[in-house]
């Protein structure tokens, strides 16, 4: 505690009211930072996680389902601004399906499932201070949402920047919002804490907690995996997928040799030369999707046990102190991921699931899969796809990466892409109304041009472009 930089930013935290609990969090993993701690988990020290549960094996009843349910809380992460795609407030706010954003259809989701099994299915949103103001307005067009006195929100802790140099709180006085940073989702459990909230889900006899992100739209709160967990008597499970080629990126779970405990190795978690072993989707093969389920009350011993201070991984994310100019001061964010919670709880499952209840939307390519023919909403508002072959593979380039740029090339909305194998275009192009994509497209165009209506573009999709 003896750190000039430390002792800065707790001043500053404490100064900006934030809890005793986020500060002690902030306090270890700044003495982690000072001993040069990397947070690496060698190959050695891990075996692949094999035999893993499949979802569609469980057998449960509807009585089962129900009485799961109603001891389930849904809780999305929402603190971001999609700034990945030229956004400036939530990305949860953004159209995905019938004029309905993320926001509006897990609202419904939630509405659904309560209506079915006749249950008070909570919705909890963990929202950033860029995002909880805009995102509460918008939930006021659902007044039935909110369950008795439980709030719709929590609001994630904030900490400061810190120099490369000194592990100081950085200076940018032209703009002094992006000295500060969120923890990572792994503060979600320090915001439950913190907030009261866990206490009184505990107190109302909510056992479950089912976290994901609000851009996984396959994500929806599965009552088959409520009631096996429950069956189980497991306090935390994580969802996984099966690893393609597409996936070697991602983070995945392992077993820890030295106690036979799952664990969460992600891409800054590899150490260094066994990037080969990390992208094995043979060896390790399934990915952790960032679905989780929670034992509240595991979860609220743990926390009170060690004063909100769980002991989850630490991640270094180097950036810049203003992330859109690559010249102005590096910086460190302290960070944690949420699913490194799985090594915490002895007892941790991980439970197989298909690629349905994966389908995250980063960039403006899967936006334009979300919001295309492919996929079609339930009555339950569930996110389902309506081909039997496997999804296109859409590259629209640069041009589109912009969320107001890929809007205005999309005018009437996407093409249909149930025939389509790839897309890729490269150009300003701009798609008129009923526009169809079959086989392999592969667009190059050299200055703006138009796709009439009820164009077909295929291999030789450069016939039916017409110049703008």
């Amino acid at each position: 505690m003896s750190h000039p930089g430390l002792h800065a930013a707790l001043d500053l935290m404490r100064a900006a009211g934030e809890s005793d609990q986020a500060m002690a969090v902030f306090a270890t993993y700044h003495a982690q930072l000072q001993a040069g701690h990397t947070g690496t988990i060698p190959e050695d020290s891990i075996r692949p996680l094999t035999d893993v549960p499949e979802l569609g094996d469980v057998a449960v009843s509807e009585e089962e389902r129900r009485d799961a349910l109603a001891r389930t809380v849904v809780l999305k992460l929402n603190g971001g601004l999609g700034t990945s795609m030229g956004m400036k407030g939530p990305k949860s706010l953004v159209p995905v399906r019938d004029g309905l954003t993320f926001l509006d259809i897990v609202a419904r989701q939630v509405l659904a499932l309560r209506r079915r099994y006749d249950v008070d299915l909570p919705l909890l949103l963990m929202h950033s201070f860029s995002t909880r103001e805009p995102s509460l307005e918008a939930l006021s067009a659902y007044p039935d949402l909110q369950v008795g006195d439980l709030p719709l929100d929590i609001l994630q802790n904030r900490e400061p920047k810190l120099t490369v140099d000194d592990l100081a709180p950085v200076s940018w006085p032209a703009n002094p919002d992006l000295e500060w940073c969120p923890p990572g989702h792994g503060d979600v459990y320090v915001s439950l804490l913190t907030s009261g909230v866990l206490e009184r889900l505990r107190e109302q006899g909510y056992e479950t907690l089912f976290l994901s992100n609000i851009d996984n739209l396959g994500a929806t709160c599965d009552p088959d995996i409520a009631a096996w967990m429950r069956a189980e008597g497991a306090p935390y499970v994580a969802e996984v997928c099966e690893r393609t080629h597409n996936d070697r990126k991602g983070g995945h779970l392992a077993v820890r040799r030295s106690d036979g405990r799952l664990v969460l190795r992600d891409n800054g978690a590899v150490a260094p030369g066994e990037m080969e072993f990390f992208q094995d989707t043979e060896l390790h093969s399934t990915f952790h999707t960032n679905n989780l389920w929670v034992s509240i009350e595991r979860l609220h011993d743990q926390l009170t046990a060690t004063g909100g201070v769980l002991g989850l991984p630490m991640i270094a994310n180097h950036k810049t102190v203003d992330p859109t100019d690559r010249l102005s001061t590096p910086v460190v964010q302290i960070e944690s991921a949420m699913g490194s919670a799985i090594e915490i709880f002895e007892g941790s499952r991980a439970i197989g699931i298909p690629r349905t209840r994966f389908r995250p939307v980063k960039t403006t390519n899967e936006l334009l899969l979300m919001q295309s023919d492919i996929y079609d909403l339930t009555d339950g508002y569930e996110l389902v796809s309506t081909i039997d072959h496997p999804e296109p593979y859409i590259d629209l380039g640069p041009t589109y990466a912009l969320i107001d740029d890929f809007s205005r090339h999309f005018p009437h909305g996407a093409p249909s892409l149930r025939d389509c194998e790839t897309l890729r275009i490269r150009g300003d192009l701009t798609f008129g109304a009923g526009v169809r994509c079959v086989s392999d497209v592969d667009v190059v165009v050299e200055h703006p041009a138009v796709v009439p209506d009820g164009a077909v573009l295929t291999r030789s999709g450069a016939e039916v472009i017409e110049p703008r």
